[in-house]
């Protein structure tokens, strides 16, 4: 009864496409859920995202769950996430892709789970790191452990939306940090993200990541470009 009226009132609606959820359905309904362009990457030892990073970082293994297209509905979740509050599309997709990592033999060996960071003044206005509960899933999923300690992003930068590849690269130049850098020594890191667009930011974080002795990196983000 309860529930009934809680939804009445406040009924939870698909993180896609707005419409009401089924009594059935958690965060995105079923029509959207078939809907999302999924890449398999990872299912079909397809290295599509390491040719990205090649000549430019070293990678064990890549891979990205869905494909971004302008408009399209894997955006509109990530909007939910990164400017609606909606942290649950994060532990959805995180819930998704570690299943499936986690049957996949190239992730087998994760000892841990890494996110690129937001810079502080930035966590504080939104109150949270849009990638955390998507990496806190995938380390649930590995069984392994989740580490938002040792990737520091230090300098505060605008949107890189609508930016150039080359503007990108430059502004990603020295923007991160390492510290605590025996927590990933001798280790394989799984980096996390929301969008790999040209992959500056992601090279930028590998680039400081491999400060730390013979660390492996492999990566995987909600969506690729």
């Amino acid at each position: 009864m309860l529930k009934s009226v809680l939804d009445l009132f406040f009924p939870k609606v698909c993180f896609a496409c707005q419409f009401q959820l089924g009594d059935f359905e958690q965060y995105i309904c079923t029509n959207c859920r078939h809907s999302l362009p999924v890449t398999n990457f990872h299912l079909e030892n397809d290295d599509s995202v390491l040719k990205i990073f090649y000549g430019r970082a070293k990678l064990e293994q890549a891979t990205a769950l869905l494909r971004f297209e302008k408009k399209g509905i894997t955006q509109q979740l990530i909007h939910n996430l990164k400017y609606k509050g909606h942290e649950d599309v994060g532990l959805f997709l995180g819930k998704w892709l570690g299943s499936e990592l986690k049957e996949t033999k190239n992730y087998e060996n994760i000892d841990l789970v890494i996110p690129v960071p937001l810079h502080k003044k930035k966590l504080k206005k939104r109150g949270y790191n849009q990638v955390a509960k998507f990496g806190q899933e995938i380390a649930l999923q590995l069984n392994t452990e989740y580490c938002d300690d040792v990737l520091i992003k230090i300098t505060n930068t605008a949107s890189q939306v609508n930016k150039s590849r080359l503007s990108r690269w430059i502004n990603n130049d020295e923007l991160f940090s390492i510290q605590n850098k025996e927590k990933i020594e001798n280790k394989h890191v799984l980096l996390v993200d929301d969008i790999i667009t040209t992959g500056a930011t992601m090279e930028a974080c590998i680039s400081v990541l491999n400060k730390a002795k013979n660390v492996k990196i492999s990566m995987a983000s909600m969506a690729i470009v």
